[in-house]
């Protein structure tokens, strides 16, 4: 994003206190201005229609993304980090995003009822493989005819950007920035599998941009009905 649609965002998170901690305020800002991932999900998420459920969402930065470009579903962003929730609920609160709300839940028991477009960002790799299936087709059971499944993950090639992400994501959480460690990192099939089981069809294209990651956006739409039916 431009630097200053990302300190516009970043605002938000600005601690109340003059010398108050500062770390969310740089993360989004940095992460804003140079991951590709917030104009790859935009492009996705245009066509689509209805409510939004964002899953593993973090401070909701995708929320603050979607009202700065004019876009005004209903968001509901739901992640298993109570403290990165409450965070999330008070920039949402200062930015005045209209129509969202925040929810602490453990994605890998139960989404909530939803019907819509979902979003699924940098999260897969943090479950188990059997849990990353069972998410994959929850996640598929709310989208709706005219919505969107938008999912970003790193694939498992055993290439260079894969060695990358997942020294990344280690660090990540020995920082203490991410509460759980890596689980396992999918490949493209285990990800295709149970999508195209439900009905649903893929475009899958990488989302490096300038980033030394193995990162992928996949967009998964129900197949259009025929004519007559």
């Amino acid at each position: 994003m431009a630097r200053e649609q990302a300190r516009r965002i970043a605002a938000a998170f600005m601690p109340a206190r003059r010398f108050g901690n500062r770390r969310d305020y740089y993360y989004s800002r940095g992460k804003l201005g140079s991951d590709p991932l917030y104009p790859g999900v935009l492009a996705a998420l245009a066509p689509a229609q209805g409510p939004l459920l964002d899953i593993g969402c973090g401070l909701g930065l995708l929320a603050h993304v979607l009202r700065q470009h004019g876009q005004l579903q209903s968001y509901r962003g739901v992640d298993i980090d109570a403290d990165k929730i409450a965070r999330a609920q008070r920039a949402g609160a200062r930015a005045a995003l209209a129509d969202a709300a925040f929810a602490c839940l453990d994605a890998s028991a139960r989404l909530p009822d939803h019907h819509g477009s979902v979003a699924l960002l940098d999260v897969l790799q943090y479950l188990p493989a059997d849990a990353q299936g069972a998410l994959l087709r929850e996640a598929a059971a709310r989208v709706a005819p005219e919505g969107r499944l938008v999912i970003r993950t790193t694939l498992a090639d055993r290439s260079g950007r894969d060695r990358a992400t997942r020294l990344t994501d280690m660090l990540a959480h020995l920082v203490g920035w991410m509460g759980t460690r890596p689980r396992h990192y999918p490949d493209a099939a285990s990800v295709r599998a149970p999508l195209e089981a439900a009905g649903l069809q893929l475009t899958m294209a990488p989302l490096y941009g300038n980033t030394p990651f193995n990162n992928w956006l996949i967009v998964a739409a129900p197949v259009p009905s025929a004519p007559g039916q």
